[in-house]
């Protein structure tokens, strides 16, 4: 069993900070990744731009220097590769962590490999890994999808894209462009409020002129091999369809916290429950950072707005341990 002051589940961008945060004090630590270094990051769509400028995503004070006004998907990885390597940063990849059990004051943290012994955890998951399903008939089809990575695949296919968030705004234009015939199909009436401000206008045009077909108030009622079936304002459509990109949203995977014993709200937000000012949970000695913190509400919590998670426990953990 190894002994390490400090845990961290999740080599996203806000673990590294946490762990960046330990070495800065010296503390014995080590990141658990169940994936690739910033797994969440890497299965992004390949041509994503950030919303935020390259300084907003910096971590440690350590500079992101970007060819664009906002960085995309490769720049960011490259930058925490680098962030990564060139402090010589803990971490082990490819381990899942399956259970975080407290023993009196130290936890015992199970992984698919080994097992480690800790008197502080932190918890770093982000949310990107479970997607909110559609819950109808022939959403287990193979065309069926509810991550998207390039367009090519698509081009001379019919595809739906469900939703009108940021990403599926994104595939829709990247596969129009590809040669793709795309259809959107979105819950509400307009194209999300959210929507990257330089790319609503593009999408919005191509609606108007009819490049784009958009169902607006309405929702996919099953999916069939060659037809998708749809209930609109005006009724139940069925179109010709060889493929569906359902980019609904994610959530975070809650079931390590709730075995762990954290507590959360008790409406449809399912927050954490954690201290603001330290980051540590109704469990003493385990603390959150990043999205995590957010429950549902996903769309809360940034890297911009996140990063100072680390510094906030390492502050805890010192105050802590001084006073022992």
């Amino acid at each position: 069993m190894e002994e390490k002051d400090i845990i961290i589940i999740g080599a996203g961008p806000i673990g590294i900070a946490c762990a960046l945060a330990c070495k800065a004090k010296n503390y014995n630590y080590t990141i658990i990744e169940k994936g690739a270094l910033t797994n969440s990051l890497f299965n992004y769509p390949l041509n994503m731009t950030f919303f935020s400028t390259s300084e907003k995503l910096e971590i440690n004070n350590i500079p992101f220097i970007s060819n664009n006004p906002k960085p995309n998907r490769n720049e960011a990885l490259e930058y925490y590769r680098r962030v990564t390597t060139s402090n010589a940063l803990h971490i082990k990849l490819y381990e899942t962590v399956n259970t975080i059990n407290k023993h009196g004051s130290h936890f015992t943290v199970t992984t698919s490999k080994q097992h480690y012994r800790s008197k502080n955890v932190i918890i770093a998951t982000g949310f990107y890994d479970i997607p909110k399903l559609l819950n109808v008939p022939g959403e287990d089809l193979p065309k069926v999808t509810h991550y998207y990575k390039e367009a090519h695949s698509y081009s001379l296919q019919h595809t739906i894209i469900v939703g009108a968030s940021n990403s599926a705004v994104d595939a829709a234009l990247e596969i129009y462009r590809k040669g793709g015939h795309v259809t959107m199909v979105v819950r509400g009436n307009d194209i999300g409020s959210r929507v990257k401000y330089w790319v609503r206008p593009d999408i919005v045009n191509r609606i108007d002129e009819g490049s784009i077909t958009a169902y607006f108030n309405s929702e996919i009622t099953a999916i069939q091999e060659d037809r998708v079936s749809i209930k609109t304002p005006s009724g139940i459509k069925s179109l010709k369809n060889d493929y569906v990109v359902a980019l609904t949203g994610y959530q975070p995977n809650f079931d390590l916290l709730e075995h762990a014993g954290v507590s959360f709200s008790k409406d449809s937000n399912h927050i954490p429950d954690y201290n603001p000012d330290t980051m540590e949970t109704n469990i003493k000695g385990l603390y959150l950072a990043g999205v995590i913190c957010g429950g549902m509400e996903t769309h809360k919590w940034f890297i911009e707005n996140s990063r100072i998670h680390a510094d906030k426990i390492i502050k805890h953990i010192n105050i802590l341990n001084q006073s022992n």
